[in-house]
C-alpha cells in the first residue's frame, strides 16, 4: 500500500500542536500576574532569561552558516551529497531555535501567575504551571512534525531530511551545554554563599544570585530540555524513515510510517494534557501521571488502529508496543532512584547524619546502580523489537520504530518536565514577593513534584537516545557500506577507544565550565554581602544585574568547545580512518554515553531530592548539619544532573547524525593504515 501519500498527517498533526499551545498561551495570558512587587520580578527573570537566549541564538548563528556552507559545497563538489541537504539542516536548526523560543516565553509569563494563583489554591496553581508546560511539549513537536513532513513532502528523499535532525541536535547541544552552564553557575554560586554561608533561605531577595538563578532554570531546564527532546523526536524518527528507503527489504513507501506514528502521539499528547487535573489537598502527581498514562494509551489505540487499516503490520504495531512500554518503565525506575519517597534518596539523607563526604560517596553509589535496571529495559526493548522484524529482514527498521514508539508522546513528557521550572519560579517569586508563607507551601508542594518530574523527563530523554542513536547507527552502517567487520579490526578497536573515552572527556569539559563560572559567582555574591552595606537587614538592594552578567558570559563562552568537538570528532576520524574507525567511535560512545548519563543524571536528581527530604523534617530538618551536609551533596549534582549528565545523550546523537549524513565522503580513510 502507498504510505507516501499520508505524509501529510505529520504537518498537519504539527499545526493542530501549534494551534493547541497558543490556545493555551492565550489562557495563561488572560490569568491575574499578581501585585506590582511580583510583576517586577517577573520582568526581571523573562527579560534575564529572553536576553541569554537570543545571545545564544546569535552565537549560533555562525556556526549554523559555517555548517550549511560545507554541505553545499560538499554538495556542489561531490556526488557523495546533494545540496539541499543544508536547507534542511538550517529549518531543523530555526525549527529548534522557534520552539526554545516559544516555549520559554511562555513559561516566564506562567510563573508569576501561578504564584498569584496558588494564593488561591493548589488546583489552579497546578493548572496554570502545567498549562506553562504543555506550551513548551506542544511547540516541539508541533513544529518537529511540521518541519520534518513539510520537508519530506517537498524533496521526497530521506537522504535530505537527515539533514533537518543534524540541524536540531546541533542547536540542542549548545542549548542543552549553554542553558547548563548558566544554570548551574548561579545555582551554586546561590546555595553555596547564600544557604551555607550566611545561612538565608533559598530565593531569599538578600542573595544577588537569586534573579541568575530563577533566570537559570528556565534556559538550562525549559529551554534546553524541550531542545534535547526536540532533537530525539525528530531524530527517531527520521532514522527509521532512512531505515525504509536504504534497506532493499522494506518498501520505501513506509517512510511515511513513522511520520503517521508520530502525527497520533501529538493528537494523544493533545488529549493527556486534559487528564491533568488536580484536586486540593491531592498529590500533584497523580494528576500528572494521569496525562501521561491518557496519552501513552490514546497512542497505543491509534497504533493498533494504522495497523487495523493496513497501513503497516502487526509487526510495527508490536516494535511501538515495546518503546513505548520501554519509556513508561524508564520513568517508573527513574522516579525510584530519585524521589524521595523510596529507599535510594533517604539513604542518601541517612549519610548526610556523618557529614558531606558520606552523602557524596552514597550520592555516586546510588547514580551507578541505577544504571542496571533501565539498561536491561533498554536491551530488552531492542531485542522484541529486533525479534519481530527481523525474520522479514525489517530488524533494524523495527528496532527504529520503537525508538519512534518511546518517543511518540513526547508532547506529553516534555509539558511534565517544564511543568517543574515554572514551579520553582513561582516559588521563588512567592518568596521575593513576601506572600504569605502558605504560598510558599503550595508552590513548594508542586516543586517538590517537579524535581522527580525533571528526573524522569531526564531519564526518559536518555533512554530514547539510546534506542534513537542505536537506529541512526543502523543507517549509517547501511549508508556508509559498513558490511562485515572483524572485531580485531585495528581501526574498530582504535575506533572503540576513542568513542568510549569522548563522554568521559566532554563531561570533563562541561563539569569544568560550571566550576569555573561558579567560582566566579560565588566571589560576586561574596564581594556584594561584604561591600554593599545593608543587604542583609534589606535597606540596600543587590546587584542582581551582575550576576545575571557572570553567567550569561560565561556560558556562551564555555559551551563552544564542548559543542565542536562532537561535530569535528566523527569528521575527523571519518575522514582520517575511514567508516570501519568511526563504527567503532560511535559504537563506543554510544555505551559509555549512555551509562554516564544514567548515572550523572540520577545521582544528580537524587541528592536534590535528599536535600528536600531533609528540608521538610527529617534528620533535623533545615539549618542541621545533615542539611548542610545534603547542601553540599547537591551542589555537587547540580552539574551532574542538569549540565553533564543530560548532554550526553545529545553528544552521542549529535555525532552519529553527522556520520550518517557525511556516509557517503569518508571511505577508508586518507591515513595509509
Amino acid at each position: 500500500m502507498n504510505m507516501a501519500s499520508l505524509a501529510w498527517t505529520a504537518p498537519v498533526a504539527g499545526a493542530l500542536a501549534l494551534l493547541t499551545a497558543y490556545l493555551l498561551a492565550s489562557k495563561i495570558n488572560r490569568q491575574d500576574p499578581g501585585t506590582p512587587r511580583m510583576r517586577e520580578i517577573a520582568a526581571a527573570i523573562h527579560d534575564g532569561a529572553m536576553a541569554f537566549l537570543n545571545r545564544e541564538y546569535r552565537t549560533l548563528v555562525y556556526f549554523v552558516l559555517a555548517l550549511a556552507a560545507i554541505i553545499v559545497i560538499a554538495g556542489f563538489t561531490t556526488d557523495a551529497m546533494q545540496w539541499q541537504t543544508a536547507i534542511a539542516f538550517v529549518t531543523g536548526a530555526v525549527c529548534s531555535i522557534l520552539a526554545g523560543n516559544f516555549g520559554m516565553r511562555v513559561a516566564t509569563q506562567a510563573n508569576v501567575r501561578t504564584a498569584n494563583a496558588a494564593q488561591h489554591g493548589l488546583n489552579k496553581a497546578l493548572d496554570i504551571a502545567f498549562s506553562g508546560g504543555a506550551v513548551m511539549g506542544l511547540s516541539v513537536v508541533g513544529l518537529g512534525m511540521l518541519g520534518v513532513g513539510i520537508i519530506y513532502m517537498i524533496f521526497g528523499n530521506p537522504d535530505i531530511v537527515n539533514g533537518f535532525a543534524l540541524g536540531a541536535s546541533s542547536i540542542a547541544l549548545f542549548a542543552r551545554v549553554g542553558g547548563g552552564i548558566y544554570t548551574k553557575a548561579a545555582d551554586v554560586g546561590a546555595d553555596l554563599v547564600g544557604k551555607v554561608e550566611a545561612g538565608i533561605p533559598e530565593d531569599d531577595p538578600r542573595n544577588p544570585a537569586v534573579i541568575a538563578d530563577n533566570v537559570g532554570d528556565n534556559v538550562g531546564d525549559v529551554a534546553g530540555m524541550g531542545a534535547d527532546l526536540f532533537e530525539s523526536y525528530v531524530g527517531a524518527t527520521i532514522a527509521a524513515m532512512a531505515i525504509a528507503v536504504v534497506n532493499e527489504d522494506i518498501d520505501p513507501n513506509l517512510a511515511a510510517l513513522p511520520l503517521l506514528i508520530s502525527a497520533g502521539g501529538i493528537v494523544a499528547s493533545i488529549i493527556g494534557t486534559q487528564f491533568v487535573k488536580g484536586k486540593e489537598g491531592a498529590n500533584p502527581a497523580k494528576a500528572l501521571n494521569m496525562g501521561t498514562y491518557a496519552a501513552g494509551i490514546v497512542t497505543l489505540v491509534i497504533a493498533g488502529l494504522i495497523s487495523f487499516l493496513g497501513y503497516g503490520t502487526h509487526i510495527y504495531f508490536t516494535a511501538v508496543v515495546a518503546g513505548l512500554v520501554a519509556g513508561i518503565l524508564i520513568g517508573q525506575l527513574t522516579e525510584y532512584y530519585t524521589s524521595g519517597d523510596y529507599g535510594p534518596v533517604k539513604s542518601i539523607a541517612d549519610a548526610s547524619e556523618t557529614g558531606p563526604a558520606t552523602n557524596i560517596i552514597a550520592g555516586l553509589g546510588v547514580g551507578m546502580m541505577s544504571t542496571g535496571l533501565p539498561i536491561l529495559v533498554i536491551g530488552i526493548a531492542t531485542l522484541v523489537a529486533y525479534a519481530v522484524g527481523a525474520g522479514s529482514g525489517q530488524g533494524l527498521f523495527t528496532i527504529a520504530l520503537a525508538a519512534v514508539g518511546m518517543l511518540s508522546t513526547t508532547g506529553m513528557t516534555v509539558a511534565v518536565d517544564a511543568y517543574g521550572p515554572i514551579a520553582d519560579n513561582a516559588g521563588g517569586i512567592a518568596e521575593m514577593s513576601h506572600l504569605d508563607p502558605k504560598v510558599r507551601k503550595t508552590t513548594d508542594t508542586l516543586d517538590s513534584v517537579g524535581n522527580t518530574t525533571a528526573a524522569i523527563g531526564k531519564g526518559f530523554a536518555i533512554g530514547s537516545a539510546a534506542l534513537t542513536a542505536l537506529s541512526l547507527f543502523g543507517a549509517f552502517a547501511t549508508a556508509s557500506g559498513l558490511g562485515n567487520v572483524s572485531m580485531t579490526d585495528p581501526k574498530l578497536i582504535v575506533g572503540l577507544f576513542i568513542g568510549g573515552m569522548l563522554p568521559f572527556l566532554f563531561g570533563a569539559m562541561t563539569m569544568n565550565a560550571v566550576g569555573r563560572a561558579a567560582m566566579q559567582m560565588v566571589e560576586e555574591v561574596r564581594r556584594q554581602f561584604r561591600e554593599i552595606k545593608g543587604i542583609m537587614e534589606e535597606k540596600a538592594k543587590p546587584d542582581y544585574a551582575r550576576c545575571v552578567e557572570i553567567s550569561t558570559g560565561a556560558a556562551l563562552k564555555e559551551m563552544v568547545v564542548p559543542g565542536l568537538m562532537a561535530v569535528a570528532a566523527p569528521l575527523a576520524v571519518g575522514w582520517l580512518l575511514g567508516v570501519t574507525a568511526l563504527a567503532g567511535l560511535l559504537a563506543g560512545a554510544l555505551v559509555t554515553g549512555v551509562m554516564m548519563a544514567i548515572m550523572m543524571a540520577n545521582s544528580g536528581g537524587a541528592w536534590d531530592n535528599a536535600k528536600k527530604y531533609i528540608e521538610g523534617g527529617a534528620h533535623g530538618g533545615k539549618g542541621s548539619q545533615p542539611h548542610k551536609a545534603a547542601v553540599v551533596g547537591d551542589t555537587v549534582g547540580d552539574p551532574f544532573k542538569d549540565t553533564s549528565g543530560p548532554s550526553m545523550n545529545i553528544l552521542i546523537k549529535l555525532m552519529t547524525i553527522v556520520s550518517l549524513v557525511f556516509a557517503a565522503t569518508f571511505g577508508n580513510g586518507l591515513l595509509p593504515l
